[in-house]
């Protein structure tokens, strides 16, 4: 990170690539990155691009987010449809872990309908490997609608601001 704190905003410009899905021999993925969870826009165009599986790897202390992470994502897993893997690091970074806290692990995969599968730890150095049911997508979707109920002509406004 730039600087302690986390204010990478006034660092790096937003990008404009227009939230591709890359079409892998396995699932069509897309990465939506760290602090941009916070902001349900980006979820729902990976999921109308394609996404089956969304990876948002993160650099998140403990603290207030802790209450988000196993909020934000999987709330995002259930109104898109979709399967993520929220990865997480761990242990501290010098010089700056009395400012920023402890990473805190805790990587997980939630499914489309909003449930953690697996779990990392809070605090050892893992890899979490864990299978997926794709067809749970297409279920989900067909059955909660939220694709077909939505109301883009409703959008305007939000982005007016």
């Amino acid at each position: 990170m730039p600087r302690p704190g986390f204010f990478e905003k006034f660092f790096f410009k937003p990008g404009d690539s227009g939230y591709p899905v890359f079409d892998t021999a396995y699932v069509k993925l897309g990465v939506y990155i760290c602090y941009d969870r916070h902001f349900p826009e980006g979820w729902r165009a990976l999921a109308l691009n394609g996404a089956e599986y969304i990876v948002n790897p993160s650099a998140t202390v403990a603290g207030l987010s802790k209450y988000l992470w196993e909020l934000e994502q999987p709330a995002s897993a259930a109104a898109n449809g979709v399967f993520i893997g929220a990865i997480n690091r761990i242990g501290t970074e010098e010089p700056w872990a009395k400012q920023m806290g402890e990473f805190y692990g805790s990587s997980y995969i939630v499914n489309p309908r909003g449930a953690i599968e697996a779990q990392a730890s809070y605090g050892e150095d893992e890899l979490l490997v864990h299978e997926i049911d794709l067809d749970m997508i297409r279920e989900v979707r067909d059955t909660w609608q939220f694709f077909r109920d939505r109301r883009p002509e409703t959008y305007g406004p939000l982005t007016d601001n």
